[in-house]
């Protein structure tokens, strides 16, 4: 039986932050086979999940900068993990090295929501503009 209690729900410019997240992977991998491309899966989600959830978030009538942002935050910690799984259990746990390394985290997850919401607010002004311009010529 179901319970009268409210049943959280997820925010939707949360679903849409995890979408852009989930979306900038594979357009991350088609990035990757351009000549002379190094992109990784953590700048990927970092400067293309925040564009795509940005342009959806302005047709969903949702703040795109603020989407961006959360996106270029979930793009930190998917870099901050990515970095743990390969390098971080290979470095020597000197005292220095553990003090770079979190200093390095700090300033990723502080840095990334920034890159975040720029590229959100690109993609937000990207759809507006598209969706103008097929209003305005028919399309």
């Amino acid at each position: 039986m179901v319970s009268s209690a409210r049943i959280r729900r997820i925010p939707q410019i949360w679903c849409v932050a995890i979408l852009g997240t989930i979306a900038a992977l594979p357009a991350t991998i088609v990035i990757n086979w351009l000549p002379n491309s190094e992109a990784t899966v953590s700048g990927g989600v970092m400067l293309v999940g925040p564009m795509i959830a940005g342009a959806v978030a302005a047709t969903r009538s949702i703040e795109p900068g603020a989407t961006g942002l959360r996106t270029g935050f979930l793009g930190g910690v998917i870099a901050v993990a990515v970095f743990f799984l390969t390098e971080g259990s290979s470095v020597r746990g000197s005292l220095n090295t553990i003090a770079f390394s979190l200093i390095a985290v700090v300033t990723l997850l502080c840095i990334s929501p920034v890159f975040g919401l720029i590229f959100g607010r690109l993609g937000g002004w990207i759809a507006n503009t598209a969706a103008g311009f097929s209003v305005n010529h028919g399309s």
